[in-house]
């Protein structure tokens, strides 16, 4: 029980394939408390019937893109749990118009747009969540990819946000550090996710990686879920500002 009577809220749970949704059972399954946020009615079944399964869960709806609804949710964390020992931070979004063809054509709107969603956000979370940290050796921990650190056909945009977000990852780090707080990224191999749908080509890359990773096998939710667990528990207490890749070793090929 790795994260018994710890607290942690996850930020966007979609459906049952999503990430964010595998760290917190996972979590949830070790012990830990979970509070879950939604990003709009579109998702909210879903994300009910999901904390159905889980111990006396927290589930709130956070657009956050709005400060106002991530100060609230923060508010009801403290008034429901005290304080925090961790968060999640698995949001991510750009135009479907930014992935397809070249990253040449994104929009000023568009990349405006991937950078607030998916980037700031954890900045913003990270502001409010530190209060309720502080003296409890905290983890925050956001969810990347490869496509940060070099051209993912097709990923575009959000190769472009990924890599703003490692660089998040690193100076939150250096500030929080100080408080005791750690900040980690995981970047996960490609995972059929309601995020990957969007994706054009996205079967492609599932192959190619399963060739040429040196496991040469993709990865699934639980592995994922898994190295989340390490970093979000006691385990990972010296590990702060890393990017951890779990995608079979694809990141170390020069193809």
């Amino acid at each position: 029980m790795l994260l018994n009577g710890k607290t942690g809220i996850v930020f966007g749970v979609a459906n049952k394939r999503s990430l964010a949704w595998a760290i917190a059972r996972r979590a949830a399954e070790e012990g830990a408390r979970i509070a879950l946020t939604y990003q709009g009615e579109r998702v909210e079944e879903n994300a009910r019937e999901l904390a159905s399964t889980l111990t006396d869960p927290l589930v709130l709806q956070c657009d956050v893109s709005q400060d106002a609804q991530i100060e609230s949710v923060f508010a009801q964390v403290r008034e429901g749990f005290g304080g925090l020992d961790f968060v999640v931070h698995g949001v991510a979004f750009a135009q479907k118009e930014d992935l397809d063809g070249e990253y040449l054509t994104t929009s000023r709107e568009g990349f405006q747009l991937a950078q607030e969603i998916s980037v700031y956000s954890l900045t913003a979370i990270a502001r409010h969540a530190a209060p309720l940290m502080e003296g409890r050796k905290g983890s925050i921990l956001t969810l990347t990819y490869l496509g940060g650190e070099r051209v993912i056909p097709r990923y575009n945009i959000m190769g472009v946000a990924k890599a703003a977000l490692d660089m998040s990852v690193r100076y939150l780090a250096n500030d929080l550090g100080p408080r005791g707080i750690r900040v980690n990224g995981l970047s996960a191999g490609p995972v059929r996710t309601l995020a990957s749908a969007g994706i054009s080509g996205f079967t492609i890359i599932l192959e190619h990686m399963r060739n040429h990773a040196p496991l040469r096998r993709n990865v699934d939710q639980d592995e994922v879920a898994d190295s989340a667990l390490f970093l979000l528990s006691d385990m990972s207490r010296g590990v702060t500002g890393e990017i951890l890749h779990v995608d079979s070793g694809y990141h170390i090929m020069g193809m």
